[in-house]
């Protein structure tokens, strides 16, 4: 049920063309907020997005821009200040992952994801940060993974910007609360998304990752959707520098 809560509230999504980006992106506009939905490449799915949200009353402008690219930064706070306004929330959800053995691990692999999945939310979220402590409000929402407390294999690099991405939480929200800043994570476990349909597809492969599930099913990007808008909203401005696992209790096993 639609109920308005983030009315008038500005937001910022990163990777928001698809997949759980998206869902967040239109959750968010569904309670009321205006977005910036942002893309790297996928720039006709994220128009789609912008005017879906449009179609349906709301406010939004697709933006691109790197994550990883700290030039790209400012384009981002612009475009929502000159645009809505101010800022209100962002949404680290741009992420990236080249699967790889740790012996066959490379430097350009690590550099990369680091700088899109680390550098480019800290520095990204400083930012949108000097924008909301004036105002003496704000949400910063970090989106990261289950595997930042359960690694997966052949995939280090991605693993360590995960458990990374949670200390980074913790520190920001130390340091932004007494700016009434509220820095949070939300931490996904298996989600059907573009990128693991295909292997989804396989009964082999599916039996094997619905018997790590409790709730015995995949999870749907709108399934994160709640725990973002939550941690979005006025009834999260006591909680900050948690994370919140949105995984059918999937680390309970």
């Amino acid at each position: 049920m639609k109920t308005n809560q983030l009315k008038g509230r500005v937001a910022i999504v990163t990777g928001a063309s698809r997949g759980i980006g998206r869902a967040i992106a239109l959750g968010l506009a569904q309670e009321g907020a205006s977005i910036v939905v942002n893309y790297v490449a996928s720039g006709a799915a994220a128009e789609e997005v912008a005017a879906g949200i449009r179609a349906g009353g709301g406010e939004a402008v697709a933006v691109q821009a790197d994550v990883g690219d700290l030039s790209h930064h400012a384009r981002l706070v612009d475009v929502a200040r000159e645009r809505f306004g101010r800022i209100d929330i962002l949404v680290n959800n741009a992420a990236m992952t080249r699967r790889q053995p740790f012996l066959d691990a490379t430097a350009g692999a690590w550099d990369e994801t680091l700088g899109v999945n680390l550098k480019g939310a800290y520095f990204l979220s400083q930012a949108v940060a000097r924008v909301m402590a004036p105002q003496r409000s704000g949400k910063i929402i970090n989106i990261s993974s289950v595997h930042d407390a359960r690694p997966m294999a052949a995939n280090s690099v991605y693993n360590i910007t995960k458990a990374g991405l949670v200390m980074l939480t913790q520190s920001l929200a130390l340091e932004l609360a007494e700016s009434g800043i509220q820095v949070n994570c939300v931490s996904p476990g298996a989600i059907l998304t573009d990128e693991n349909r295909d292997r989804l597809a396989d009964p082999a492969y599916q039996a094997k990752i619905l018997a790590k599930i409790p709730a015995r099913r995949v999870g749907e990007p709108e399934d994160v959707v709640g725990a973002v808008v939550l941690l979005a909203s006025p009834k999260s401005d006591y909680i900050t520098g948690t994370t919140l696992y949105v995984d059918g209790g999937m680390l309970l096993q």
